[in-house]
């Protein structure tokens, strides 16, 4: 397996949170990336949307909590990583 691409989230006033990478997508113009908490075995994932303008230098993501949205995405990343399946809490 190839390494994940690690980042680092600055939450305001919050200790930063990394995460790794698992895929990225572009959908209705917006990126969305899925990230987890654990580079390698089971662990939490995220899906997050790219609320930055483009031609900014730093991205602001927000965590997709609307469940149509999240449907959605979630959908197409299951479908480019057949090994990853969403369980909804």
């Amino acid at each position: 397996m190839a390494k994940l691409e690690k980042i680092t989230f600055n939450p305001d006033g919050e200790d930063p949170v990394d995460f790794y990478v698992l895929e990225q997508t572009r959908i209705g113009g917006f990126n969305y990336i899925l990230v987890t908490d654990f580079e390698e075995g089971d662990g939490e994932a995220l899906i997050l949307k790219d609320l930055s303008e483009d031609g900014e230098q730093e991205s602001v993501y927000a965590i997709v909590s609307d469940d149509e949205e999240l449907a959605a995405v979630s959908g197409v990343f299951e479908n480019m990583l057949e090994d990853i399946e969403f369980i909804q809490d």
